[in-house]
């Protein structure tokens, strides 16, 4: 795209965004829901943010119309540029919506998928409360606890809470996690546990005394470090 053309960008989503409230004053709600996701497409790789509003918006106007299929799919588009730009807050909320509507159509395994966003969310918010939270209620949706993302995602928080860095990135690089969309397949690649990954260490047994050293030589050096710190 040329320079002159990405600065009227702007100029131009506004229009459109004018023109989709005239679509919903006559009650033409198709028609403003297909100007806002056209804005939305036009600006998203210039301004990501203005992005998300408008889907947001397309959403809305879908979900006031019953229709929520296509709102769903919009949301969506939304809670992806929010974890691209790490704006993991938001994201959190975003992803919670598609899934209550993904429980509400009945669309369950989606639900699963939508959990597995989430956790992935919130471990990178490092909210392991909040990630733990999730799985936990998600519990009430048909199908969830045989499952093998429910499975995998009690791994992973198994994995996070005792700082296995092994295990947490065998189950992010499970074709599960890899095949999700990219935006989610890079939070997992990238997730890291508390602390780096360092497992604390066994307790060392006790080395026998270098050849060389008489036991009397080492009972002194006892004696002179005995007291401790004062």
């Amino acid at each position: 795209m040329m320079l002159k053309e990405m600065q009227k960008l702007p100029e131009a989503v506004h229009l459109i965004e004018k023109a989709s409230m005239m679509y919903l004053e006559n009650g033409t709600p198709d028609t403003a829901a297909m100007a806002l996701e056209r804005a939305g497409k036009l600006i998203e790789n210039v301004d990501p943010e203005k992005a998300v509003q408008l889907y947001q918006q397309t959403a809305n106007v879908f979900e006031n119309e019953e229709r929520l299929r296509q709102a769903v799919e919009l949301l969506g588009k939304a809670s992806r540029l929010l974890v691209r730009g790490r704006r993991f807050d938001e994201a959190a909320l975003s992803i919670q919506k598609e899934k209550n509507i993904y429980k509400e159509i009945e669309n369950y395994p989606t639900c699963y998928k939508k959990t597995i966003a989430q956790v992935l969310v919130h471990l990178h918010r490092n909210d392991y409360v909040a990630a733990e939270r999730c799985v936990r209620e998600s519990y009430s949706i048909p199908g969830f606890s045989g499952s093998e993302d429910c499975a995998a995602l009690e791994q992973l928080l198994e994995g996070y809470d005792q700082q296995d860095q092994d295990q947490v990135s065998e189950v992010c690089s499970s074709p599960l996690f890899k095949y999700m969309d990219n935006d989610y397949a890079k939070l997992g690649l990238s997730l890291v546990v508390p602390g780096g990954g360092i497992k604390k260490k066994a307790p060392a047994t006790p080395q026998a005394k270098p050849d060389g050293v008489s036991t009397a030589a080492a009972e002194e050096e006892e004696d002179e470090y005995s007291g401790g710190l004062c």
